[in-house]
């Protein structure tokens, strides 16, 4: 089974949330997903008044394919990586940028909102992401004790019987 590349919990988790919901408010844009190398949705925020979001799970997975495709093209041109993506449609907008090599800051907005206004401040966003998801990697892996394993094992016992 794909698992996710990062695990993004507790105090990281709320840290990056609050960023995102920050450049929500900033730029107007309708949804704003941090999406993993491997296209799982680490996070995510949308506006109050956008309306019914796509499948953002399948967003993510088009968008981490999508940006694997570009990183190899990159390569074949003699750069390193591409470092953001830009499809504009005729209503909309999906703009993509990486958060080094961990994960993609992806926003999808409608062709009311200024594109360069969205480039400003995800570029302050992605900072400060970066050095959260940074810190992730100097964390020690989550282990649980056996008895939170037998009592775990215990509750799920008393819950399904």
């Amino acid at each position: 089974m794909i698992e996710p590349s990062l695990a993004l919990y507790g105090d990281a988790f709320d840290r990056v949330d609050r960023h995102l919901e920050e450049l929500l408010g900033a730029t107007g844009v309708r949804y704003c997903l941090l999406v993993d190398r491997k296209g799982f949705v680490l996070s995510h925020k949308e506006a109050l008044w956008a309306p019914r979001p796509p499948a953002l799970d399948s967003v993510a997975t088009l968008v981490a394919s999508n940006a694997a495709a570009t990183a190899a093209l990159a390569n074949m041109l003699g750069e390193r990586t591409f470092s953001e993506q830009i499809l504009q449609g005729e209503q909309g907008t999906l703009y993509v940028e990486s958060v080094g090599d961990q994960a993609l800051l992806t926003l999808i907005f409608d062709v009311s909102v200024p594109l360069g206004r969205v480039k400003v401040h995800t570029k302050k966003t992605i900072a400060q992401v970066a050095a959260i998801l940074a810190e992730l990697q100097d964390a020690p892996p989550v282990q649980f004790s056996e008895d939170f394993s037998k009592g775990a094992s215990a509750l799920l016992d008393d819950l399904l019987g």
